[in-house]
């Protein structure tokens, strides 16, 4: 006669298993452990693949502790046009601030970096892409204006899916706004200094972000003014590989420097340095 035994194996309910633990790698679909994707600055260990940030994780990045003023916080847009119907621009801002915590998709302010005061600007994607309406624009270019007015450089990091279509017009008027702003900095003869991120495309690639004295760009970031299906199909050719990666800009001399996220603090305040503005690094 066979005895049964019965044995108890000990299984983690899927309520046992903290949340959030555990993260798949968007581009290798590699599974590491959420705290080790913030500490490596949100770049997965494995493929070097970069996560977006926030705008206020890139400002910690790239800023010393205590060392960032916000500018204009309470600048937003609004619904001037009317625009949508049910589904109107208005509940999509207010959606979009709810979402993020953010008054528009770029948070502006003077900051510090090694001693270095300067100006810096960093579009959210979460916001409505970051697509730049009258509030964005108007944001960057004050930034500048003060920047002009205090004598430092700034920097502006981007990642937007371009102009606002609920704006219409009015967003259109921020690429030459935005792009006349960047030329007083250059007239002025304070640097300008572009970090673009994935994505950056239409309206903002062809205007303050293609402007700067200096480009970086973070790696495999996509960066054009239309999609590359838009181009193929208007052109009726094959594109080349890697059309439109911060790669294939870096060799067809569109930017100056791809920087992995890890190097960009030293690699920003390498660069005052060398303009005259920084303290040492």
């Amino acid at each position: 006669m066979t005895n049964n035994v019965q044995t108890t194996i000990n299984r983690a309910t899927p309520a046992e298993i903290p949340v959030g633990l555990w993260n798949k790698c968007k581009s290798c679909e590699e599974v590491i452990y959420t705290s080790s994707l913030e500490n490596n600055h949100f770049v997965c260990p494995s493929c070097k693949y970069h996560y977006p940030l926030t705008a206020w994780q890139r400002i910690e990045l790239l800023t010393d502790e205590d060392g960032f003023t916000e500018i204009d916080p309470a600048l937003h847009s609004y619904d001037v046009l009317s625009f949508g119907g049910d589904q109107s621009y208005a509940l999509k801002l207010t959606s979009a601030e709810e979402k993020t915590g953010l008054r528009e998709g770029v948070v502006t302010g003077k900051a510090v970096l090694q001693g270095c005061e300067y100006f810096l600007a960093v579009m959210d994607f979460r916001f409505m892409g970051a697509s730049m309406g009258s509030a964005i624009g108007e944001k960057i270019t004050r930034m500048l204006e003060i920047s002009c007015q205090e004598r430092r450089p700034a920097v502006i990091v981007t990642a937007s899916g371009g102009a606002r279509m609920q704006e219409g017009i009015l967003s259109l008027m921020q690429m030459g706004k935005t792009s006349g702003a960047a030329m007083r900095m250059d007239e002025a003869g304070l640097p300008l200094i572009i970090i673009l991120t994935d994505p950056t495309t239409g309206g903002v690639t062809a205007s303050f972000a293609s402007l700067g004295d200096i480009i970086l760009a973070e790696p495999k970031a996509l960066i054009g003014f239309a999609g590359p299906r838009v181009i193929k199909q208007t052109t009726q050719t094959d594109l080349p590989e890697g059309f439109q990666s911060s790669e294939f800009l870096l060799k067809h001399g569109f930017i100056d420097r791809i920087v992995e996220r890890k190097d960009l603090r030293h690699e920003l305040a390498l660069l005052f340095k060398y303009l005259g503005f920084g303290h040492g690094v």
